[in-house]
C-alpha cells in the first residue's frame, strides 16, 4: 500500500511539473510575441518620425508650410499616444520577460523626445498654432500615491485630448528611465517631481483634479 501511494505521489508530482513547465513555456512565447509586436510598432513609428522630421527640414529650405507640418506632427503624436496605451497593457500583462519591455519603453521615450524637439522647431516657425502638452511621469516602481496620482493625470489628459483634438499635441515621457536626453530636458525645464505636466515649455502643473483646471491655461 505504501509503495502504491508513493508511486501515485511521484506521478502527480511529474504531472504538476509538466503542467507548470508547459505554462511557463506558453507564457514566455506570449510575452516574446508581445515584445515583438511592440518592436514592430516602434520601428514603424521611428520611420514615420524620420519622415516628419525630413518634411520639416524640407519646408525650412523654402517657404515653411505650417499647416502641413503641424498636421503631420500632431497626427504622428496621436498615433504614438495610442500606441503608448497598448504598451501599458502589454507591460501590465508581462511578468517573465519584463526587461525586454523596459528596453522597448526606453525606445519609445527616445522617440517621444525626438517628437518633442521636432515640435519645438515647428513652433519656432508657427508660433501659438497649437498647445504642447508634455507629460513627465514615473515609470519604474512608483509609490502607491504617485501611481494613483498618475492614473488621475492620465485620465484627465486623455479627456483633454478628446475635447481639444488637434489643438493639443500630447506627449507622455517617462522621466526616470535613465535616458540622458530626457534628464537634460528635465534640467532645462526645472522639473523635479513626477508627475508633471509641461504646457508650451512655460507652465508646470503638478496637481490637478479636473480637465477644466488644465483648460484654464489654454488662452
Amino acid at each position: 500500500m505504501f509503495e502504491s501511494q508513493k508511486h501515485v505521489f511521484w506521478q502527480a508530482l511529474l504531472v504538476t511539473i509538466l503542467i507548470f513547465g508547459v505554462g511557463v513555456f506558453i507564457g514566455v512565447i506570449l510575452e516574446n510575441w508581445r515584445t515583438g509586436k511592440i518592436n514592430d510598432l516602434y520601428e514603424r513609428s521611428n520611420i514615420d518620425l524620420l519622415d516628419v522630421k525630413l518634411q520639416t527640414e524640407i519646408y525650412s529650405l523654402g517657404k515653411f508650410n505650417c499647416e502641413n507640418a503641424i498636421r503631420e506632427n500632431i497626427k504622428f503624436a496621436d498615433r504614438i499616444f495610442n500606441e503608448a496605451k497598448l504598451l501599458d497593457r502589454y507591460e501590465s500583462a508581462n511578468r517573465l520577460t519584463n526587461e525586454n519591455l523596459v528596453i522597448q519603453h526606453k525606445k519609445y521615450d527616445l522617440l517621444r523626445t525626438m517628437l518633442f524637439l521636432n515640435s519645438i522647431k515647428i513652433k519656432e516657425k508657427c508660433s501659438n498654432s497649437y498647445y504642447e502638452v508634455i507629460y513627465f511621469y514615473e515609470f519604474n516602481d512608483p509609490s502607491y500615491d504617485i501611481k494613483a496620482k498618475q492614473n488621475v493625470f492620465s485620465k484627465l489628459l486623455k479627456e483633454l485630448k478628446e475635447i481639444k483634438g488637434e489643438k493639443v499635441l500630447l506627449i507622455p515621457i517617462a522621466g526616470d528611465n535613465e535616458i540622458t536626453a530626457v534628464k537634460l530636458l528635465l534640467k532645462e525645464y526645472s522639473i523635479t517631481e513626477f508627475p508633471t505636466i509641461l504646457i508650451n515649455r512655460e507652465i508646470k502643473i503638478t496637481d490637478i483634479k479636473t480637465t477644466e483646471e488644465i483648460s484654464a491655461y489654454f488662452k
